[in-house]
């Protein structure tokens, strides 16, 4: 399996590329920005976009999504409680002094449990509301890898003072859905390093 983050964007969202080595099918996971980039690390491992996937509709993981588009035509994929979002990001962005490109709408929306497979490799979605309602974390079962938005951090959990936030929902959704995953499952958040559900379940302070 390829598997490769490239930090992107204003907001420094990690952007997961996902490839499968024998088929050289691949997903794209939130493609906030610095398309450029994106599209470099596809065309170097010379992988086929299969498909867009958004973890939440906020405007720092969405922002790439148009330009991706454009030049790599694929489905894209959002819970549906934040598919409205991606016809806002350009005023969300100006909100916080940032520029950013309205969004296609999704072609497909995600549901809890849901399989999406790319090449050899399929991939389980965990619906974890809290940050947001639509958030979704994305789980490679035999890799033990998850990828958990802005859910779950290292030593921290995703901000809930914005609209369709909630830090019981959140908390609730880390402890049912998350926690019940193997301890050794290695998590690649939204923001900032890796970190392994054994580690957040044990130090995570906002989890107490």
């Amino acid at each position: 399996m390829i598997f490769e983050t490239i930090t992107v964007g204003p907001l420094g969202v990690n952007c997961i590329i996902w490839g499968c080595k024998q088929t050289k099918e691949a997903l794209v996971i939130d493609p906030g920005g610095d398309v450029d980039l994106i599209l470099d690390r596809l065309a170097a491992h010379n992988l086929t976009l299969k498909g867009v996937i958004n973890t939440h509709g906020h405007f720092d993981h969405v922002g790439g999504n148009k330009e991706l588009l454009k030049a790599r035509p694929a489905p894209l994929w959002i819970h549906k409680a934040d598919a409205e979002m991606l016809s806002r990001v350009a005023d969300v962005a100006s909100m916080y002094g940032l520029s950013g490109e309205n969004s296609p709408q999704a072609d497909f929306f995600l549901e809890h449990d849901q399989e999406i497979t790319f090449g050899k490799h399929t991939l389980q979605v965990i619906h974890t509301p809290g940050h947001t309602q639509g958030c979704c974390c994305l789980y490679l079962q035999p890799e033990q890898l998850l990828i958990s938005g802005d859910t779950l951090f290292a030593d921290g959990v995703g901000r809930t003072d914005l609209p369709g936030g909630s830090h019981e929902q959140l908390v609730d959704s880390i402890k049912t859905r998350l926690f019940v995953l193997p301890e050794q499952t290695t998590v690649w958040p939204g923001h900032g390093p890796s970190t392994t559900i054994g580690h957040e379940k044990r130090h995570n302070p906002y989890l107490d």
